[in-house]
Order: structure tokens, then sequence, then C-alpha cells
């Protein structure tokens, strides 16, 4: 019976390593090709807007804000791009997303950074932070810990918040590298989940570490927001969040799905293989249109930010109208 059952599954199926791209090519159909090209198409366009607005911020800004935000815009492109070429070379997606997720590694502590450049630098930062107490219980570890306290801002904690945010960009680095190497020697597979495969001890560190950098981010950006919002810091946000959720979570659930065998294996693309291709086109289609959202906030210059004094008048100003209202109420 269970040979029966064998011959009647194609071979494709069975095979856990993709097809070589020469192979897949060969069995192309004409609406595949399209859909190929028109994802290329898709790709190369938001890298050389990409490259274009590296020009435009470098002629525009002083160093180091440009050098920030070159990092971070390219978030989208670069995933976009890494992604086509694992489309095409199915083989090579162990190498195209260890790419991607280590440039966003980088994308994660370059947010933080950027919002501590945009209030002037670390010293202008502290100087107008210092000693006022931040809240911790924001997402993605404590946000449902309202018990905790608020913690007065110090050199010491700053420190720690860029310790926290930089320690995801070098060992998630480190991690993929030794992936890669355990990978091309066999001991790397995200199918083997026994105790004693690899996969089942890095990925959960990994997960643990992307959890613990994003915390501080989302520390500094929960209590310094308000001071940003004409520099778009929200909708800049929103979008590294979103970034965040389709190339970590969404490729996570297409994996597993695959794992399991929801996503059928289409020869000669076996359920794995599938469910990788699809999340690669998925991606390049979304990071198109967040590059194209991204180039309208980056693509342009802000008017600098208002000192200290100026805001604390406008707060005083925000306090007695709503003194005036209470009393008229």
């Amino acid at each position: 019976m269970e040979e029966t059952l064998n011959n009647t599954i194609h071979p494709a199926c069975l095979r856990k390593d993709p097809p070589l791209a020469g192979d897949m090519l060969k069995q192309l159909d004409t609406f595949e090709f399209c859909l190929y090209a028109m994802l290329t198409f898709m790709s190369s366009v938001s890298l050389l807007l990409y490259l274009e607005q590296c020009i435009y911020i470098y002629k525009k800004l002083d160093y180091p804000k440009k050098t920030t935000l070159i990092w971070i815009s390219g978030a989208a492109p670069v995933i976009a791009t890494m992604s086509c070429f694992g489309m095409w070379i199915p083989r090579a997606v162990m190498i195209t997303d260890m790419t991607s997720n280590c440039y966003f590694a980088v994308v994660v502590y370059k947010v933080l950074i950027l919002m501590i450049e945009e209030m002037g630098g670390s010293t202008a930062f502290l100087k107008r932070f210092g000693g006022e107490p931040f809240r911790i219980n924001t997402g993605p570890c404590c946000c449902c810990c309202c018990c905790l306290p608020h913690v007065p801002m110090s050199r010491r904690m700053l420190f720690i918040l860029k310790i926290g945010s930089l320690q995801y960009a070098i060992l998630k680095t480190v991690l993929s590298v030794l992936s890669v190497v355990l990978w091309t020697n066999g001991y790397f597979d995200l199918s083997d989940l026994e105790i004693t495969g690899t996969a089942i001890w890095i990925n959960p560190f990994i997960g643990v570490l992307t959890i613990t950098s994003l915390w501080p981010v989302a520390i500094i950006f929960m209590n310094i927001n308000r001071f940003l919002r004409s520099l778009k810091m929200v909708p800049k946000y929103a979008m590294y969040q979103l970034i965040l959720v389709l190339s970590q979570l969404q490729t996570s659930i297409i994996n597993i799905l695959a794992l399991d065998g929801t996503i059928a294996c289409a020869p000669p693309l076996s359920s794995q293989a599938r469910g990788s291709m699809l999340s690669q086109q998925m991606m390049i289609m979304e990071m198109f249109i967040i590059s194209l959202i991204t180039r309208s906030f980056y693509h342009r210059t802000y008017d600098p930010l208002p000192c200290e004094a100026h805001d604390n008048e406008e707060n005083k100003k925000t306090d007695l109208q709503a003194a005036l209202i209470e009393r008229d109420v």
C-alpha cells in the first residue's frame, strides 16, 4: 500500500531540495514567465528609486543623519531585491534570506539612532530628557505590565537601550552565518524539528533576540514621538513595523504551512520549495508598494525641531487651555 502511494506521488514532492534554476525555467509556462518578469520589474524599479533616493539624501543632509536614513530607507528595496534573486534561483533562498534578515537587523538599531539624532544627538537628547521618567511598559515585551514603574532617563539608561538594539544586529549576523555554514554541510534543516536538530535551537534564540531588540526602540518611540510628529516619525515607524511583520512573521507562517503540508507541492517544486517561492513573490509585491510609500517620507527635507523652551511654552498653553475648558464646564 505504501509503495503504491509513493508511486502515485510525483518525485518532486518527495524531494527536500529546491530544483535548479535551469530546470525550473524550462517548465515555466507563459503566465508564470510573465509573472516572473513583472515581479523582476517591480524589484528593479524599487532598487533604482532607492539608489536615486540615496543620492538625494547624500546631497541634502549632513552626516551622520544621512547614513542612518540611507540604511532605513533601503530596508524594503533590499528585501525586494533579495527576494527576486531567491525567486529566480530557488536554491539560493537560504543566502538571500540571510542577507535580508541581517540587513533588517541593522535597520532596527538604526531606527533607534534616527529618533535620537532627530532630537539633536545623544548629548542633546540627554540634556532634554535627562531625569524625566520614561514608560517601559511597551510592546513587544511588557505591554501588559502596567505595574512597571517609570524609569528616569540617564546616560546609563540610554546606553542600555542602544546595546539592547545593537546586540540583535551583531548576534543575528553571527547566527545567520553559522546557520548557512551548517546548512551547506547538511546540519541545518528547517523541517528537522527533533531536539537534536540545530534549527530547533537557533531559531527560537533568534526570536528572543528579536523581541529584546524591538523593546528599546518601542520605549524611545512611545516616549518621544509627540516631539517628532512634524518629521512624520509616526508613519515612518509604522512602515518599519509593517516591514518587520511582513518579512519575519509572514515568512514564518508560510514556512510552517509548507512544513505541515498545507501548501501542496507543484512539480518541480516540493511543498517547502513552493512555500518559499510564494513567500518570495509576495514579498516583492509588498516591498515594492512600501518602497513607493516610504519614498514620500524620506525623499524630502524637514524643518528643524523647535527648541526645548518652545516645547515648554506650547505645553503651558495646552495646559492653560485645558484648565479653561474644565472651568467653563
